[in-house]
């Protein structure tokens, strides 16, 4: 290749403006297209491969046989040619027959060429071929030359879908016919509407630019907008006590700043590409990049820039807004590649009626708001920006985990039959809401729900629940830019007592920290299993500024109430008594000042790691109540992380060894007489409250869906008959505790959802 690289790929791009802009067929252009790389890149092979039918077709080539041509085809991870597309990578071979993939077609006459460098042509975030270079000489080539092949192949996407000649590049044909996909359940219910993008598509149409200088102002003028809004949202932030810096703005500022990354967009302006082409095309080099680093620390990083690189091209294109901006016209099924709380937030609840994700996890925050709002949410749907297009209707089953896109009648009908049948069932549930949770033979069971917004305490009356067993706090701090205030925490917990009314409500103190990280507080880098890092009360016992001000807020806000506050995670007694004794400085501050108090004061403790369940002899004469949060205690009882989906189904609740700890816990709170709840998942399932009211537990903490599932399958039971049952069971455990529980269930007649 010449000396001059850059120059080279101008040279390249101003052939091929001139190609594209040139009469005749598809074929005649792409021929000259391979005479004109080999030439300026003094490669004596050139060839482009076209996706056709599911198979790459060699169709032109400058160096192999012409034989070859129309007559070679390679199926996707076939050879060199189809992992380059299969995996949308490049190679760049010093001696192409040692790589494993190799596979040798002798039409072809390549035996002869060693090096090899290939780059796919992408068309939609789709692979649609691939151009490929090979010399004699056996020698890597260099990086600058690996870049002006990428460069070449933006321009033979636009070149092969204004021919049409590529699989999808005829019209939309990808947006025709009915598609099932399966994914990760993240959040349950059923829900249609039409698909729309959280944030719009920027489909890069045009790569050879006209007018480089007129491309270069509006780089420059979108790079001023960027840098703007990134230094506001700096400006604005607030840091905390201890004047910790926001990690991820400050990382956002500095590569906004980051004179290599704009040097390196105008160098690709400067070889002929537009502002979008030149942005993208800087992009695929961060994301090669990416594919070769190790450290998880560096990957990150490198994430930053391709999030901030997608702002910039968004403003170049004047697509800088996200769906929730624009509003949502119709019922609508919201898709993004991952969302924030505060994004599904900015959403109207009226029109949206699920999110389907392309990640996603059980854990991650959005799936908790996201359960508290009652959105049906599917997660790792990895092809869903190929498949769907704006205004596709979506069915999702949040159920079973399951979308279909673009669903015929028959699909339709069927979805809606079930729909219509589960809404008929909670109508029937609802119909149950002031009805007692009391089974047959008069044990009474009390029916609380989990929330985290003011507006599930608005929602108390018409679940039916008799307060809030657990209100997540952090969810204030999730959904917020910046760290919240004492004052604004104390409006929040004051208008969620107001609309409690005279129904209780438990605050749990902050659980942040490990997989729920804030990025505004400047935490060192956590250990590979977060669940088991510094968070939850950990965290506010370490940052005792953040507990004081949580506890003030609290405090303040339940003056002349009865309050009720837990801590998160307690491993051991003195961390309990370390937290209370915070609480109780504040109580002392706020009577020395002469303020409103509130009447009465509980202090509980979380029991989820197990270790605590040993010291419950020493840590209950001093707790006023226990709740139980089964969701990270079975992950440590099985040390098996609930955010990895290869073990969603691995350790079950109704396992014998989780409920023989759970009956050693609730013996032992009752032994005392201290109240116990369930406030995690496993309680708001019907077969697995039906044992552990079996197992003597009266006190519940749902989700605000459940209660009336658990409250029907309470008032069809007979806990006399339940407790016998269960007491014969633990004592000698089948292996499917899951299946025995159900057959007597069924031949009880037990109502189960």
């Amino acid at each position: 290749m010449p000396e001059s690289a850059s120059a080279s790929a101008r040279e390249i791009l101003t052939g091929l403006h001139a190609v594209m802009a040139s009469r005749g067929s598809a074929q005649a252009k792409l021929d000259r297209v391979v005479d004109l790389i080999a030439e300026a890149m003094a490669s004596e092979v050139c060839s482009i491969y076209v996706l056709k039918e599911g198979a790459l077709e060699l169709y032109a080539t400058h160096g192999l046989n012409k034989e070859a041509v129309h007559q070679t085809r390679l199926d996707m991870g076939e050879g060199l040619v189809g992992t380059i597309a299969e995996q949308m990578l490049i190679l760049n071979l010093e001696e192409a027959s040692k790589h494993p993939q190799f596979a040798f077609r002798p039409e072809t006459g390549e035996e002869h060429f060693h090096s090899f460098a290939g780059v796919p042509i992408v068309r939609h975030d789709v692979p649609i071929g691939v151009v490929t270079v090979q010399h004699e000489d056996s020698r890597k080539y260099l990086d600058v030359e690996i870049e002006a092949l990428q460069t070449v192949a933006m321009v033979l996407s636009e070149l092969l879908a204004n021919a049409g000649i590529a699989d999808g590049t005829k019209g939309r044909a990808r947006n025709t016919g009915e598609q099932q996909l399966a994914g990760l359940k993240l959040v349950t219910g059923m829900a249609r509407g039409r698909a729309v993008f959280h944030q719009p598509k920027v489909t890069v149409e045009h790569t050879v630019a006209e007018d480089t200088e007129a491309e270069r102002a509006r780089v420059y003028q979108a790079f001023r907008r960027m840098r703007e809004q990134i230094d506001n949202m700096t400006r604005d932030a607030e840091f905390g006590v201890h004047g910790e810096h926001e990690e991820v703005l400050e990382t956002y500022k500095m590569f906004a700043y980051d004179e290599g990354w704009s040097r390196r967009i105008n160098e690709a302006i400067d070889s002929g590409l537009t502002a979008e082409a030149a942005i993208e095309r800087v992009q695929q080099r961060t994301r090669t990049r990416m594919q070769e680093i190790d450290d998880p620390l560096l990957k990150e990083r490198m994430h930053d820039l391709e999030d901030l690189s997608n702002r910039l091209l968004r403003i170049v294109a004047g697509k800088s807004g996200t769906a929730a901006q624009q509003g949502l016209q119709e019922d609508t099924v919201l898709i993004a590649r991952n969302l924030g709380p505060a994004d599904l937030l900015d959403y109207d609840r009226r029109r949206l009626k699920a999110v389907v994700l392309q990640e996603g996890s059980l854990t991650a925050h959005v799936t908790i708001v996201a359960r508290a709002m009652g959105v049906p949410m599917v997660g790792k749907i990895e092809e869903i920006r190929h498949i769907a297009a704006d205004g596709d209707q979506i069915l999702v089953d949040g159920d079973s985990g399951t979308i279909t896109v673009r669903p015929s009648d028959t699909s339709r009908d069927r979805f809606d039959k079930a729909m219509a049948t589960s809404n008929e069932r909670r109508a029937e549930f609802a119909a149950q809401r002031d009805k007692p949770a009391e089974t047959k033979d008069g044990a009474r069971v009390e029916l609380m729900v989990n929330a985290g917004l003011a507006d599930d305490a608005d929602q108390l009356e018409s679940s039916g629940a008799e307060g809030i067993g657990l209100f997540r706090t952090e969810f204030q701090f999730l959904v917020a830019a910046t760290l919240p205030g004492r004052e604004s925490q104390y409006k929040l917990y004051k208008q969620v007592l107001q609309l409690a009314g005279d129904k209780p409500v438990v605050f749990r103190t902050l659980d942040i920290g490990g997989d729920k990280a804030l990025p505004y507080l400047d935490e060192k880098d956590e250990a590979e299993n977060p669940a088991m890092g510094w968070r939850a009360l950990r965290l506010s016992l370490d940052r005792q500024a953040l507990m004081k001000a949580q506890a003030r807020a609290l405090l303040e806000a339940a003056a002349g109430r009865h309050l009720k506050v837990m801590f998160p995670m307690v491993s051991e007694p003195w961390e309990y008594e370390e937290a209370r004794a915070l609480f109780e400085d504040q109580v002392a501050w706020l009577r020395k000042r002469k303020r409103f108090l509130p009447t009465v004061i509980e202090y509980g403790a979380m029991l989820e790691v197990p270790a605590l369940a040993e010291m419950l002899d020493q840590l209950l004469p001093r707790c006023d109540f226990i709740s139980i949060g089964t969701n990270d205690l079975t992950q440590f009882l099985f040390a098996a992380d609930r955010g990895d989906p290869r073990l969603a189904d691995r350790y079950d609740w109704l396992s014998p060894a989780i409920l023989r700890f759970l009956k050693r816990v609730i013996d032992a709170c009752n032994a005392h007489e201290t109240p116990l709840r369930i406030c995690g998942e496993m309680g708001g399932r019907t077969l697995e409250a039906m044992a552990l009211v079996g197992m003597g537990l009266r006190r519940f903490s749902i989700t605000p869906a459940a209660v009336g599932p658990i409250k029907a399958m309470i008032r069809s039971l007979d806990a006399s008959e339940i407790e016998s049952r269960m007491t014969e069971l633990l004592a000698d455990p089948p292996r499917d505790m899951r299946r025995v529980l159900k057959e007597w269930a069924q031949a009880h007649e037990i109502v189960l959802d």
